[in-house]
Order: C-alpha cells, then sequence, then structure tokens
C-alpha cells in the first residue's frame, strides 16, 4: 500500500525546506518532491501543514523510570548493587505501556536511545528502539547499541552513602580502569586458548560486552558533566581505545576546543531546570551555541524523565532564544543524533529510501502553539490527535 503526503511544508533536514509531497510505499520513503502523482496511494492533505522526520533523542530513560511508579526504589533504571553491572541489559526493564510513551509520541519523538541511569561506574548495555510496539523485541533497531558508564557525583553520592568503593572521583576511575583491564586479560585468554586449537568454556558475560568496546563494536556512553570527568573519560577512552560518546557535557563548552580537535561527539543536556547538584552549578543555555559554533558533532537530550520527551521543543526552543541556529538546532534531534547512534542510513532526515518515520505538525515546531497531529512510523500510523 502507498501513502502520500500532499501539499505540506517539508523540512527534510538535510536539504532546504520547501512545499511538497512524499511519497511512502512499503514503510520506507519512496519520493519527496513538489508535485507527486500517485493515483492508488491514500492521500492525506498537509496543506498548511509542517513534515518533519520524527525526533531521534540519543540518551533517554523512558520505559525503565516509568511514570507512576513511584519512588526511585521501584524504578528499574539503576541496579545500585555493584559499581560494575556492565551485563544488565535495558531491553529486560523496558515497560512499552509506560504512559510517557504515548505523549513522547505526541512531541514528536519517534526513535530513543535507552540507557540504565547513572549510579554505577559500568551501568548496563543500552538499546535503540522505536516506539511503534507493544512488545520490545518488535522495538528493536540495535541492541547492545552502548555501554552506559558514569563518572562524577552519581556514584560518588551511591557508594559512598553506603560507606564503599567508589566514594571519590579517584576511585570511579580506578574502578573504570580495573574493568577494562580485566576485559583485555579475559581477551587474551580467549586468543591464547584460539591459538592452541582449544574452546574456550570461561564465558563471562559482565565482560564478553567489554570486549564489543574495546573490539569498537559498540561505543562508551559515559556520563560525564564536569570538565575535569570529561577529560578523565576521554583520556580512559585513550589509554584502552575504544570509541567515545559523552553524554550530558554540560561544562564540554569549557573544553570545546579539546573535543573538537579528539572528534569527540557529545549529547548535550538537559539545558532546562534547577541545577540540583554541584557538577551543575555552570550550566548555561550558551552550551549549546558554543558547541555547534565548534563544529562538534553534537545531539540534545531530554534525559526523560528529567525533562519529558513530549517537551523536546520547549528545550529547543529555549536554546533558540539564547543564541542558537534553528538550523542546528533541528539538527540537534534528527541527523546528528541518527549519526551518533549509527542509524542514519535509517532515520534522522526526509531522504529517499530512508524510513518512513514522518511527522505532522500543525504549525512550525518553535511554535510554542504548535502541536503534532500524526506520526508515522516506518509508514504506519502510530499517533493521532
Amino acid at each position: 500500500m502507498e501513502l502520500l503526503l500532499k501539499s505540506g511544508t517539508v523540512y527534510p533536514i538535510t536539504g532546504a525546506p520547501f512545499k511538497g509531497d512524499i511519497l511512502i510505499r512499503d514503510g520506507k520513503i519512496q519520493q519527496v518532491a513538489e508535485n507527486i502523482i500517485a493515483k492508488n496511494a491514500e492521500v492525506i492533505d498537509a496543506t498548511g501543514k509542517y513534515i518533519f522526520p520524527g525526533f531521534v533523542d540519543a540518551h533517554s530513560h523512558i520505559g525503565v523510570f516509568e511514570e507512576g511508579a513511584g519512588e526511585m526504589f521501584y524504578q528499574d533504571g539503576n541496579e545500585m548493587t555493584d559499581p560494575l553491572t556492565p551485563e544488565v541489559r535495558v531491553i529486560d526493564a523496558f515497560y512499552p505501556e509506560d504512559p510517557a510513551i504515548k505523549r513522547a509520541l505526541s512531541g514528536g519523538v519517534t526513535t530513543v536511545m535507552v540507557v540504565p541511569g547513572s549510579a554505577n561506574p559500568v551501568g548496563g548495555q543500552g538499546a535503540i528502539l522505536k516506539l511503534k510496539s507493544k512488545i520490545v523485541d518488535e522495538m528493536i533497531v540495535k541492541e547492545p547499541a552502548g555501554l552506559k558508564m558514569a563518572t562524577g557525583e552519581n556514584p560518588k553520592r551511591v557508594y559512598g552513602s553506603m560507606n564503599k568503593a567508589p566514594a571519590t572521583r579517584l576511585g570511579v576511575g580506578a574502578s573504570i580502569r580495573k574493568y577494562f583491564q580485566n576485559v583485555k586479560n579475559y581477551m587474551a585468554k580467549k586468543e591464547k586458548a584460539k591459538e592452541k586449537g582449544e574452546a574456550f568454556n570461561e564465558i563471562d558475560p559482565k565482560l564478553e560486552i567489554g570486549e564489543k568496546v574495546l573490539r569498537r563494536e559498540i561505543p562508551a556512553r559515559i556520563h560525564a558533566h564536569r570538565a575535569d570527568d570529561i577529560l578523565t573519560a576521554v583520556r580512559i577512552s585513550e589509554e584502552f581505545g575504544f570509541d567515545l560518546v559523552i553524554e550530558h557535557a554540560t561544562e564540554g563548552y569549557k573544553i570545546a576546543d579539546f573535543l573538537k580537535a579528539k572528534n569527540i561527539p557529545v549529547v548535550l543536556g538537559p539545558i532546562l531546570g534547577f541545577r540540583t547538584k554541584l557538577e551543575l552549578k555552570d550550566m548555561t543555555f550558551d552550551s549549546v551555541r558554543i558547541i555547534n559554533e565548534k563544529g562538534i558533532l553534537a545531539a540534545m537530550m531530554c534525559d526523560h524523565p528529567v525533562i519529558h520527551l513530549e517537551h523536546t521543543t520547549i528545550q529547543l526552543g529555549t536554546a533558540l532564544r539564547y543564541g542558537a541556529k534553528e538550523e542546528d538546532l533541528l539538527k540537534m534531534v534528527t541527523i546528528n543524533p541518527a549519526k551518533i547512534l549509527g542509524i542514519d542510513d535509517r532515520v534522522g532526515s526526509i531522504e529517499l529510501g530512508k524510513d518512513a518515520d514522518l511527522v505532522i505538525w500543525s504549525g512550525h515546531p518553535f511554535e510554542f502553539r504548535s502541536i503534532v497531529e500524526k506520526v508515522f512510523i516506518e509508514g504506519k500510523e502510530v499517533y493521532s490527535l
């Protein structure tokens, strides 16, 4: 079946906006042009509307810190029993009926990278999901898609309160280094067994995922707010030779030239809200503008549920007010996170052959009164006003 979105203002992201049509066939974007004739297609009149690709949030806790579950003790996003829990997987805790999912769709968000929380120096495996099903296995784009790790105050507070390591930044760095040294030793044992033609029967789930990181099959996704914590994350990544994405990067603007020189992508945010801890004291709306002006590959996160995903455009609009460019901001929730996640061949822009993850807005998303009227994921309507 074909679906034709007709006469809307199309924002391809990778090109200039124009008034035109989008033809969808078999879940993919078949054609994008000013005037498409498709006799057998179902037509949706988008006259006066705006059509954007579905937003991509590259760092979210939706479905694992679900709405209505109560205090943090009852939530499933942090396994706060051991500083090193790389074996845990968010898909085993993700709740597809989290009420926040429908509201995320109402904000134009269609794809999320769901990660564990930041209690542990090595916290667990994240997954890229599309918000299209009540069965998590049907939502998966890639899993595992990254190993979540954390520096700074969160692991210090969690384990310091238990009077156990790591209780300082010294201990957090040492914990991560020890983990990856164990992974290297594990890989060496495997290689030695292979050289001898022997079976390797000491499979350790904690170390298997670390091997994927050291083999650069997936990146480390390291939570770091303060500039010194960002530098620690970079230092360790270079010591062990793995790919890195900095999560939050609240003080990344202070060392923007360094990040650009190292070619390290960042997922910024959230930039709204109360400065709840010491490492957020220098948070500024100007960071978005500065990071983009330096040419760093950057995405914007809501850190849901810190800021609910339905308010993605409110956060973007605030950054716009403080000098960030509209074009940069739109890329930060579309093609940039898609690139950081390694799925830009499928999502993040309106282009021929990509997944038909499309959102019809009543007006431009940065206009406060604009609302999402329809959302399609892979050509199927998943939300309607």
